[in-house]
């Protein structure tokens, strides 16, 4: 049978009921309101997060690292009435959002690229998974050429090595903004920052360091190899930066962390969350591009939009609306 032979309607699955319940009366199936013979047992631990996206010619996997909490306090901006309106929208109970960590891995027909690292072991048991979303995808560390990291957070870089500062990806050249580069090497930057946040600036570096010998820097919008270029978006950290990703007339921009929270930002593009740099910069640059994203149905991804974090911006009226990208793989 064809795709094309393939279809649903009120008749054919009458037909298919009327099947069932005359195999069922002969004898041939068991249907699903029978006892089974015997209980199978749980598995105790979440699957792991894969899964796949065609964009032209390249196949896109999302990969899974885990997710955070986040409360009211983190918000910048936050308005007390306004945040319990669309948490109630959204259906939430309490006041804590659960936002995923997401990465992407490219095959682009070249090279398999990894977009952000995951976290490894440095923010709690709830994140981490990267690897075995990786393994449910069907690749091992050693398979990817080349890593590009959105900016240098915890969340996006410090998965690139183990726990002994060892690299992960023994063959993969990491591949940075300059700019971010440049702030968290930045000591006058690191020793002005509160105290809590100085262990991102050591995690950073030293998750750099253990690719220097294999390691690229680059400035601005710039074209890092066939088919994928840089998008600056600057704001969140200084070289906060998103990848497009061009194939056979498909574009995907893969945009890090143009928005964290998606039950209050697309409403209120200006809040912001504790971890920006600049937070006006940061609503600037989201605004920015919502609406370009908007304007031409533009296909993205979010580390923080729920997972799978791929879909296209409508407007609505002086907000914005998220639509979940359709089908992830037509076969």
């Amino acid at each position: 049978m064809t795709h094309s032979d393939f279809s649903l309607s009120r008749r054919s699955l009458l037909g298919a009921a009327a099947g069932a319940g005359a195999l069922a009366a002969a004898g041939g199936v068991t249907l699903a309101g029978s006892a089974a013979n015997a209980a199978a047992p749980k598995a105790g631990a979440p699957m792991a997060g894969a899964l796949r996206y065609k964009v032209g010619d390249m196949e896109v996997t999302a990969l899974l690292d885990g997710y955070l909490d986040v409360t009211p306090e983190v918000v910048v901006g936050y308005d007390a009435a306004e945040g319990k309106r669309l948490r109630d929208a959204a259906l939430i109970e309490g006041e804590a959002l659960r936002i995923p960590v997401n990465a992407y891995l490219v095959n682009t027909g070249d090279r398999l690229v990894l977009v952000d690292a995951g976290t490894s072991d440095a923010l709690g048991p709830t994140m981490g998974r990267l690897p075995s979303a990786l393994e449910a995808a069907g690749v091992s560390p050693d398979q990817i050429d080349a890593i590009l990291i959105t900016h240098m957070h915890p969340d996006h870089l410090f998965g690139a090595v183990d726990g002994d500062g060892n690299r992960v990806f023994a063959n993969a050249e990491l591949m940075l903004p300059e700019t971010d580069n440049a702030f968290w090497f930045d000591d006058a930057a690191m020793n002005g920052a509160p105290e809590q946040f100085k262990p991102f600036f050591l995690g950073a570096r030293k998750a750099a360091d253990a690719y220097k010998g294999s390691q690229t820097l680059f400035s601005g919008d710039k074209e890092l190899m066939p088919g994928v270029s840089a998008m600056a978006l600057p704001g969140h950290t200084p070289g906060h930066t998103g990848y497009v990703f061009d194939s056979n007339g498909e574009t995907l921009v893969i945009a890090g962390d143009i928005i964290h929270m998606t039950v209050y930002q697309f409403d209120q593009p200006g809040w912001g969350i504790g971890f920006d740099i600049d937070s006006g910069k940061a609503a600037e640059t989201r605004k920015t591009f919502f609406d370009q994203a908007a304007s031409d149905k533009l296909l993205f991804a979010g580390a923080h939009i729920p997972f799978p974090g791929m879909g296209r911006i409508a407007k609505d009226g002086d907000a914005y609306r998220f639509v979940a990208a359709g089908w992830p793989y037509a076969y």
